[in-house]
């Protein structure tokens, strides 16, 4: 079986996720082939489609949102992801065992007593009338039933694990700060959510499978390690057992399987990889339980913290943040906004040119065009 070192395990890796070169591929198509991206930080998603495509405009990912061509809802891990319609219609259903799990890992002795799928029709019969409503506003409405549990957790299970909701616009909108009004997911979309194949059905487990071919074409070649972590469902085995005959298998340095789609690209190790500035929770950090591929050990925790990262030759080599600035009372704070960047170990003179252009970039892009400042630290 051919093994695949850390370079090569690399350079595939960026090649899957558009960070190898910008891909000519339209917004919404650029979501569904990432399968999502991770996005409770609203404004994170465009970054990180700024960095993957070519000539991207922010106003056609707010579009989307408007339109109901994607929405904002948690699935994956239990966090919010922004993913296209159909995705999300399609692989809510999957996912409720897992929500409904991780909600109650952290709120399991509060909810004590509590009737989940009472709490479930209490809460789908408080949103039938189409009303926006924030989590708070939710658990502070249904709080008298259940007394002694915090509201907290009360909205947490709802609005999170027992009824798919999505969050509206003006949420997640570019440049745009507001707070989180959900509705059904389904009648957002003015559809319902697709139901689970029943049990013994024959196909097996068909969102499953989709759910591994889909995460194989974004984040392959990897393990199912990788897969669980990215989705965080633990019955997907049978599903990857059934497509395994679809698949092509590799070892990596530790004698780990790693499984890919036959037509995958797998460039040559000595491809050159640009400069990238990744946004908070980027799915190319947060889609594999082994980020080797692309952080060192000594900062894999950069990746659950939400700090930002710029790879340098494929991999984590900075940290960046934005500092805000004006020129004149009158200027807009964005006007003097400054990418900061805080390399992680001594840049070569090309790979700070290499950061310094890419930051100019970003300047221009999250300023629309009106700064195009960088500083870049000294290592620490």
């Amino acid at each position: 079986m051919t093994v695949l070192d850390t370079r090569a395990l690399n350079r595939a890796t960026l090649a899957w996720q558009l960070l190898l070169d910008h891909a000519a591929l339209p917004v919404r198509d650029a979501v569904a082939h990432l399968c999502g991206l991770q996005a409770q930080e609203p404004q994170e998603p465009f970054v990180g489609i700024w960095s993957r495509l070519r000539a991207f405009d922010p106003a056609a990912l707010s579009d989307l949102l408007v339109r109901r061509g994607v929405v904002r809802t948690h699935l994956m891990r239990r966090t919010i992801h922004l993913l296209t319609a159909e995705d999300a219609l399609a692989w809510r259903a999957r996912h409720d065992a897992m929500l409904r799990q991780r909600v109650l890992g952290t709120y399991r002795r509060e909810l004590d007593g509590v009737d989940l799928d009472e709490l479930a029709a209490a809460g789908r019969a408080l949103l039938a009338d189409g009303e926006p409503r924030t989590m708070g506003e939710l658990a502070r409405a249904l709080a008298h039933r259940w007394p002694g549990t915090p509201p907290r957790a009360l909205g947490e299970m709802l609005v999170a694990a027992l009824v798919p909701t999505v969050q509206l616009p003006p949420r997640g909108l570019w440049r745009t700060k507001a707070g989180a009004r959900l509705v059904p997911l389904s009648s957002w979309l003015g559809r319902e959510i697709d139901p689970p194949a029943p049990e013994g059905a024959a196909g097996g487990d068909p969102v499953g499978q989709a759910l591994v071919r889909r995460y194989l074409a974004a984040f392959g070649p990897a393990s199912v390690a990788d897969l669980r972590a990215w989705c965080g469902l633990a019955g997907l085995p049978a599903a990857v057992a059934a497509v395994r005959e679809e698949l092509v298998a590799f070892r990596d340095e530790r004698g780990r399987e790693l499984l890919d789609l036959p037509g995958a690209p797998r460039p040559d190790p000595g491809t050159p990889a640009p400069v990238r500035f990744l946004p908070a929770f980027d799915n190319a950090l947060l889609g594999y339980h082994d980020r080797g591929r692309i952080v060192d050990d000594a900062h894999r925790g950069l990746s659950v913290a939400g700090e930002r990262v710029v790879l340098v030759d494929g991999r984590v080599g900075a940290t960046w943040t934005v500092e805000p600035g004006t020129v004149a009372p009158t200027a807009a704070p964005t006007a003097a906004l400054t990418v900061a960047v805080t390399p992680l170990r001594r840049l070569s003179p090309d790979e700070r040119d290499g950061v310094a252009e890419q930051g100019r970039a970003l300047a221009a892009f999250l300023s629309e065009g009106e700064s195009r400042r960088v500083r870049i630290a000294s290592p620490g």
